[in-house]
């Protein structure tokens, strides 16, 4: 998984927010569309817009074979995976029906539901979680079910703690009870392999830009065949197709995708899929799990460490969310910055519930009132053997308190 460049001295530990470094064929294939395309898909009939057409379809082909979907042209794209999932959860809940999501989602999630419920649109119920391993028992999910249940909402890998979550298992109860499955894949595409007709899933959220290695300002939304009658687009506008009509067309992919599209963004996802593709995502799992599995160990016996979420290499992703006594979290993440150039983010990570599930969304003693949360370091495909170990070797320094200078504390975001 070696990248084909020479890192530079700055160790890029943030792969939760976003992947990099990209393959290089991404930004090769993003400088080929600015320089010999340029066109928009669907807005003429000469070469370039119809280059523009076949770029988007490539990339829904590729998406198509990844997950193995049914129909590429039911891989919706969308601006990241909040796009995504505000599409699949407003465009499919009705008044009166009922959600069930989880304490471990991401605000993307969240915010969508509690926005319906604060309107009187929907209930929720939202199930809780081992506070230990962030682990969810299905027969949680399948006790909360009730006759007016329509949705569940899981993210299969949590952003704060690793953990993946039995999606397979908690589809076939879905399907059983003939509930939609929602899957929020921001931290599991491109990192698992992910099968939307074994899970199984009806609607899967995927951001572009981290697993997948596309840019920023992309992702997309699997619709699963005979649900996109049911599901309402929640945009309306310019297509490039039956422009004779007033009203928004009915055929797939055009129901749901409006304006013009961030061909070159997809042309960069494009090339990002086709490289997973090419490595193969069972083999980028076990790199990464390899990753994990040395972390784990060489911080094992650092003094005052405590990361969240499965003390294994399985049943996780290379998300790992740190407190080390005597830090706060932001402080923690200037050390690791400024001595020794890992770049980390801290804080809340947008996912309130995970945080108080595992007790994180208070300030550790003496700490600023509001150095809240978690120090997270996220692994990505490029990321070698050699870099986790020199960051647990960080870690432990910094717990055995060998730390060279004090650092500036950046104001929180």
């Amino acid at each position: 998984m070696a990248p084909s460049f020479i890192r530079q001295s700055r160790l890029y530990l943030d792969n939760a927010a976003t992947s990099f470094p990209k393959p290089p064929e991404v930004l090769a294939a993003m400088v080929h569309y600015a320089e010999h395309i340029g066109g928009s898909a669907g807005r003429g009939g000469y070469a370039e817009a119809r280059a523009s057409a076949a770029v988007l379809q490539t990339c829904r082909e590729r998406l198509n074979t990844l997950f193995n979907g049914e129909n590429p042209n039911h891989f919706i794209f969308t601006l990241n995976c909040s796009d995504a999932l505000n599409l699949a959860i407003q465009g499919w809940l009705r008044p009166g029906d009922h959600a069930i999501c989880s304490a471990m989602d991401h605000n993307s999630v969240l915010r969508p539901l509690n926005e319906l419920v604060r309107r009187g649109v929907i209930t929720q119920t939202r199930v809780a979680a081992d506070p230990a391993t962030g682990w969810i028992d299905p027969d949680t999910i399948r006790r909360a079910i009730g006759p007016r249940t329509r949705l569940i909402a899981l993210a299969q890998a949590s952003n704060v703690t690793g953990t993946l979550q039995p999606i397979r298992e908690i589809g076939r109860i879905a399907r059983q009870a003939d509930v939609a499955f929602l899957v929020d894949a921001a931290q599991s595409a491109g990192h698992v392999p992910i099968d939307v007709r074994a899970e199984p899933i009806d609607f899967l959220a995927c951001a572009g830009h981290k697993g997948l290695l596309g840019p920023l300002g992309t992702g997309c939304l699997y619709i699963r065949p005979g649900l996109e009658q049911r599901l309402r687009s929640v945009r309306q506008g310019g297509t490039g197709s039956v422009s004779e009509r007033d009203t928004q067309p009915d055929f797939m992919p055009d129901r749901f995708e409006s304006g013009s599209h961030n061909a070159i963004g997809i042309a960069g996802l494009s090339a990002g899929v086709a490289w997973l593709l090419e490595q193969g995502v069972a083999a980028i799992a076990r790199h990464e799990r390899e990753l994990c599995g040395l972390f784990i160990e060489a911080v094992g016996a650092a003094p005052g460490l405590r990361f969240l979420g499965p003390p294994g290499p399985d049943g996780r992703v290379g998300v790992f969310s740190l407190r080390i006594d005597g830090f706060g979290p932001r402080v923690l993440a200037a050390h690791l910055e400024e001595d020794f150039g890992i770049l980390t983010r801290s804080g809340l990570h947008c996912a309130p519930g995970a945080h108080r599930t595992a007790g994180t969304d208070q300030a550790p003693p003496g700490a600023a009132a509001d150095d809240v949360g978690t120090t997270r370091l996220s692994f990505g495909p490029f990321n070698t053997l050699q870099d986790i170990q020199f960051a647990a070797d960080a870690v432990v320094k910094l717990a055995g308190r060998q730390i060279p200078s004090p650092p500036a504390i950046p104001a929180p975001v």
